[in-house]
């Protein structure tokens, strides 16, 4: 882990609501796998407004594991303001996203950024859900309309799991709901995305922060502003420009 004035290759991002129990055992899985690149990095932690204490871990992890970085809301804003703060924090060359409920495995990592060699995206894909059955169903058929009103082919909206070059990240226009769009965004960017297949873990502490109702309910309007978005993109080439 490198030292706090040295700048970082990799910043990994982690957004976090009421995992207390979590985040002591995944940063000690992040370093293990971090520390085996041999670059500098660094953990940014987003509490997204917890209540269970996590806020207090996190600080208890700064003092005694730096670089890692805290990013503290006054209440919760949700997953997407979470990343935007933290994408807005990184100071990385390379930008490395996960959950912060260990069902993400950190051991992926290296997966991701030998993808990203040949691209500005790699999207993790959880081949094999370790989710219940309702969850993976909801998943699927979700997906499913993503892809098909997006005319995208994107396997897992939902993996938290992805890595991207940090002008790819910054290039993505914040709003509430657009951390289920991510690659879609990059893409409209201008930027190229690949998908990996990664590991899956059952959640062990803590419990999901979404219901299938919920989850609906906040996806639907904001497929269809992406939608919206892809049909009003400007798209042109400059083929010609006179010296200033």
């Amino acid at each position: 882990m490198a030292a706090d004035n040295v700048t970082p290759r990799y910043s990994v991002i982690v957004p976090v609501f009421n995992e207390a129990d979590n985040l002591q055992p995944l940063l000690l899985e992040i370093r293990d796998t971090m520390d085996s690149l041999a670059e500098p990095y660094e953990v940014v932690f987003v509490d997204d407004g917890s209540t269970d204490g996590s806020l207090t871990v996190m600080k208890a992890l700064r003092r005694d594991h730096a670089p890692v970085r805290v990013l503290a809301f006054e209440k919760n804003e949700g997953q997407s303001a979470a990343l935007a703060a933290g994408f807005g924090a990184a100071r990385g060359r390379v930008f490395l996203t996960m959950d912060a409920d260990l069902q993400n495995d950190p051991g992926d990592i290296p997966r991701l950024l030998s993808a990203l060699e040949g691209y500005d995206v790699a999207v993790g894909w959880r081949h094999e859900r370790r989710d219940n059955l309702v969850k993976r169903i909801t998943s699927k058929v979700g997906n499913a309309i993503r892809n098909r009103l997006t005319h995208e082919q994107i396997a897992d909206t939902g993996c938290s799991l992805k890595a991207f070059r940090r002008e790819a990240a910054r290039s993505i226009p914040f709003f509430n709901g657009m951390h289920r769009f991510m690659p879609t965004l990059c893409r409209m960017r201008g930027f190229s995305v690949t998908q990996v297949k990664v590991n899956h873990r059952p959640r062990v502490h803590g419990k999901t922060k979404y219901g299938v109702v919920d989850r609906l309910r906040a996806t639907v309007p904001d497929l269809l502003a992406v939608r919206w978005m892809q049909k009003r993109a400007l798209h042109y080439e400059v083929h010609e420009e006179s010296e200033p």
